[in-house]
């Protein structure tokens, strides 16, 4: 069975399978190796390389999380996480800044812009895990 097969009485199987992750970010070798990890470790995952395809693709992919890079082409990072809040099927998806900026300003302006989680690139990847980990999807809760 594929997630795309899986229904709503099916929420447990969901989550220990794996899950859904978009990954947005305009450097194309970034991205893929961030998706190429994300799907060893069994989840389904999409990329997209700007905000705004980022925004698109999660009404057709419905992720469980978004990682997002801020300093993006076309919409940054910030405008993308608030246009994914402002849409009502969108409220419980977990979005976590991936940028180069680790300032206490952009800390505060990803929380204002409604992410949950914010790593600084060149991220562990161990630490993005963790943070997966500890963080609750609408398909866990």
């Amino acid at each position: 069975m594929t997630l795309d097969n899986v229904t709503e009485t099916e929420p447990v199987k969901r989550a220990q399978r794996g899950r859904r992750v978009l990954v947005a970010d305009d450097n194309k070798d970034s991205a893929e190796s961030l998706a190429m990890l994300l799907t060893i470790d069994g989840n389904e995952v999409r990329t997209a390389s700007d905000g705004l395809a980022a925004v698109d693709a999660v009404s057709g992919f419905a992720p469980d999380f978004v990682v997002l890079d801020i300093g993006m082409p076309r919409m940054n990072g910030y405008d993308a996480a608030r246009e994914i809040r402002r849409r009502a099927s969108n409220k419980n998806i977990v979005l976590i800044a991936l940028t180069g900026w680790g300032q206490d300003n952009i800390k505060r302006q990803c929380d204002e812009a409604g992410f949950d989680g914010h790593l600084v690139k060149p991220a562990d990847y161990s630490a993005l895990k963790q943070l997966m980990a500890n963080l609750p999807t609408a398909c866990s809760s």
